[in-house]
């Protein structure tokens, strides 16, 4: 063998290797296994003899992994022979829906088979882990989602409705043009506190309603706002700090950071298998000539 064979050889070689590196061809590989597994596991009733129905030990080992995933128990050997029967009954209903084309214009058979695609695309999608330093990097791209909420320390005038009735959130406005700093001003005892520090918006929620918490979180520190309605009556309040802790470290939060990078990475994948599957199709949609017609189709409808 001469130089020049050789050296084609070595090229070929490191082609081939190089290729066998690239991560796109795990991929189709790891999904062409899944594919065949799912095949395998759940064979299709459309090339089996339509008068035989066979029970493998496959099927039988999935009929009581069902079972004990719902009920945390084996099943006895009648309970199992029950889920047999009740598995050739569906098998024979199924085969015999199928030839009169129950299947066709079905709603629910159509979501059904939908889900099915959709399970089975974010089963091909979670093959995939994080490389290292990804889960770091993307934390950091997501810190916001992670910090403790905001706190508000802040104290309050009370104009209830049981003192004032329907003039309580005018009084309360007319109030509050004669307030000059912080510490003035005075109005109804309140069943609570009338200062409270470092609260959430949830904790503020709980005892002045989600309306209250709602606007407070949403004013400017170092003033007087409102009057803010709470289900006892009208508010005055003064803000003296809303604070945002800072982020949670890393290592604090990794296991919820893991889980949603994955549901992150699941989504994507499902949503790109959707786009190139769509990029198959051409749509067509043809509306009626006005909505006035779908308004009446719609009002036939028993």
């Amino acid at each position: 063998m001469n130089a020049g064979d050789s050296d084609a050889k070595d090229s070929r070689l490191s082609l081939f290797t190089r290729c066998l590196r690239q991560p796109l061809l795990h991929f189709l590989i790891a999904g062409f296994a899944l594919f065949m597994l799912f095949a395998g596991l759940h064979r299709s009733t459309v090339n089996q003899d339509p008068q035989r129905i066979e029970i493998t030990p496959d099927v039988v080992q999935r009929i009581a992994i069902s079972w004990l995933a719902r009920w945390q128990r084996p099943a006895s050997e009648q309970q199992l022979q029950g889920l047999i029967d009740q598995y050739v009954k569906e098998e024979i209903l199924y085969r015999e829906a199928l030839k009169l084309g129950l299947d066709k214009d079905d709603t629910i058979i159509r979501r059904r088979l939908a889900q099915k695609m959709d399970f089975l695309a974010e089963d091909v999608a979670s093959i995939r882990e994080p490389a290292p330093g990804e889960l770091e990097t993307w934390y950091n791209q997501h810190q916001v989602q992670y910090a403790p909420p905001p706190l508000a320390t802040f104290h309050h005038l009370f104009f209830g409705l049981d003192q004032r009735g329907a003039d309580a959130q005018t009084q309360a406005q007319a109030a509050l043009s004669r307030l000059t700093d912080k510490n003035s001003g005075e109005g109804d005892a309140f069943m609570f506190k009338n200062a409270y520090t470092e609260q959430s918006q949830d904790q503020v929620a709980r005892v002045f309603g989600s309306k209250f918490a709602n606007s407070l979180f949403k004013q400017t520190p170092g003033r007087w706002v409102g009057p803010l309605e709470s289900g006892f009556g009208w508010h005055l309040v003064w803000i003296d700090a809303l604070a945002r802790p800072p982020a949670l470290p890393f290592e604090t939060v990794a296991q919820q950071v893991t889980s949603d990078w994955l549901s992150e990475q699941r989504s994507e994948s499902k949503r790109a298998s959707f786009d190139a599957l769509k990029a198959r199709y051409e749509v067509v949609v043809t509306m009626p000539a006005s909505t006035g017609a779908i308004v009446a189709t719609q009002t036939e409808r028993p």
